[in-house]
């Protein structure tokens, strides 16, 4: 495999190889962003690659208690198999390690798999990772990356780290931009503001405001347009107006038969009578 041949050596800030009995499970260790919570640690992890990798994204999963990441936990990420509208197939494992390491210093805002811990937890967590070995694939944290140096060229990982971290982040956001004009006309569905500012106004969130929307277009699925109506609204009481006509005609019709026979007979009888 082209990316375990690219990946086998480890560098200064990340390395993944494949298992030896599963090329979909690879193990990853990165070392963490300088002039961070995380600076000092070194975080051990899983990534799960699915039988259409590259064409969808791996699952990424910590196993180094860090404060960003849940432990055990696939962790969302737009890199991430959560986000499988945001994943490009030219992006490799190493663009995922790199993305990890930019985002670790980011917020977690609440998503899956996301952890808000104090920078003094992190960083006694990032202290606790040295001494982290993983049972499955044998790799020891003190050893899994080459030693940082005074030559090493930390500048330039790190830019690109948080490059790419702001790019990824930058393509999720463009993402959810046609989303949130999907529901801007649904935005009377918040509620209104007050005309004081004696308050915070509560707003309500993209799942009620579906719920609320759907609500209200299911009454309105029942009803016929106006423009409906007043194109074939007419149509069926000329119909019935032609029917009423027929209906009399034929209805006199008959009757004025029913009055011929009646007239007819009558004189035929008195005709008899005078023979």
């Amino acid at each position: 495999m082209k990316e375990a041949a690219e990946l086998r050596d480890p560098t200064e800030h990340y390395h993944a190889q494949p298992l030896d009995d599963n090329l979909f499970e690879w193990h990853f260790s990165v070392r963490g962003p300088p002039d961070s919570d995380f600076d000092g640690g070194v975080y051990h992890g899983r990534i799960v690659l699915p039988p259409e990798y590259p064409m969808k994204p791996p699952s990424i999963i910590l196993l180094t208690p860090n404060g960003r990441f849940e432990v055990g936990k696939k962790i969302c990420l737009s890199i991430s198999g959560h986000h499988p509208e945001t994943w490009q197939p030219s992006w490799s494992i190493r663009t995922a390690l790199i993305a990890i390491i930019g985002f670790m210093p980011t917020k977690g805002e609440g998503a899956i798999g996301s952890l808000d811990y104090t920078p003094e937890e992190r960083k006694t967590l990032a202290k606790k990772s040295q001494d982290f070995c993983c049972e499955a694939c044998g790799c020891s944290m003190r050893s899994a990356l080459l030693p940082l140096t005074s030559n090493s060229n930390t500048s330039a990982e790190d830019r690109q780290a948080k490059e790419l971290a702001q790019q990824i982040k930058f393509k999720s956001e463009g993402f959810n931009v046609p989303l949130q004009a999907e529901a801007s006309p649904a935005a009377d569905l918040e509620e209104p503001q007050a005309s004081d500012d004696s308050g915070p106004v509560r707003r309500l969130s993209p799942r009620q405001r579906r719920a609320q929307q759907l609500s209200r277009q299911a009454p309105r699925a029942g009803r016929e347009p106006v423009a409906s109506r007043a194109l074939f609204g007419p149509a069926p009481r000329r119909d019935n107006h032609a029917a009423s006509a027929v209906l009399i005609v034929v209805l006199t019709l008959a009757l004025a038969a029913l009055i011929f026979r009646r007239i007819y007979l009558a004189n035929e009888y008195k005709f008899n009578y005078d023979l």
